[in-house]
């Protein structure tokens, strides 16, 4: 079965957005191109805004995956989770479809007989290894983010590291918000490896606003641009040239 390139963004964040529209009419924007938008919001104590938590929670459901809320030392360990999480979740998905297709409109995993249904799952947990992976990281860098960057410094590379260790290409790229001069500003284009990350982001300055919709509508259109430059291959010279397809 072919699933293509499983495609998420990942948000990571520890406030309400203020700025720039609906975050969660963006995250819808997101799942209808194909992509998947999962959000870790980061506290360090016992207190979260309860307007932040359910902001978290539709962005996520709007977008088709999962949601967390995180103590900051949990981190790695969630951003782990939660990316494998909407993995299988983003497969299940799309095997139901297939079944739907064969078996009509009440196929499904849970509908199968046992036996047929490990047989199902057990290729779910093989394409999870398998597929191609393009992850893009949002990551809040409003004021009180501050003291929480290195610990999300830190998990992102532990994300790299376990995923890497997938036999499927993954290509990760990096964004945060407010960037220094727009609301949202690359730090990383698409690439195998996440280990630039840990010069960068010592040197990140933190503040301002939090634009969380025009950075999903920004992540969005960073996919469609390597959509549209898979469709291009380069002459000897360097020179662009559309593949016919």
């Amino acid at each position: 079965m072919n699933v293509g390139t499983l495609k998420q963004i990942l948000l990571i964040t520890d406030g309400c957005s203020n700025q720039g529209g609906d975050p969660a009419a963006a995250a819808a924007l997101a799942r209808e191109a194909g992509i998947t938008i999962n959000v870790i919001g980061v506290m360090e104590r016992d207190i979260i805004d309860e307007k932040g938590a359910a902001e978290i929670q539709n962005i996520a459901m709007s977008g088709g995956g999962v949601s967390q809320i995180v103590y900051t030392k949990q981190l790695s360990q969630t951003v782990q989770m939660v990316t494998r999480k909407a993995m299988t979740q983003t497969i299940q998905g799309i095997v139901n479809k297939e079944l739907k297709h064969i078996l009509g409109s009440n196929g499904s995993i849970e509908a199968l007989p046992p036996e047929k249904r490990g047989d199902v799952l057990e290729v779910v947990d093989e394409l999870g290894e398998t597929v191609d992976l393009d992850i893009l990281v949002l990551v809040d860098t409003s004021a009180s983010m501050k003291p929480k960057l290195e610990t999300v410094k830190e998990a992102l590379l532990d994300l790299s590291l376990s995923l890497n260790a997938r036999m499927g290409n993954n290509q990760f790229s990096v964004f945060i918000f407010p960037g220094k001069r727009k609301e949202t500003e690359k730090l990383l284009d698409w690439t195998p490896k996440l280990e630039s990350l840990a010069a960068i982001f010592p040197k990140l300055q933190t503040g301002g606003i939090t634009p969380t919709g025009p950075a999903i509508h920004e992540a969005i259109r960073h996919f469609d641009r390597k959509r549209k430059l898979r469709g291009y291959h380069t002459h000897d010279d360097g020179q662009y040239f559309e593949e016919s397809i």
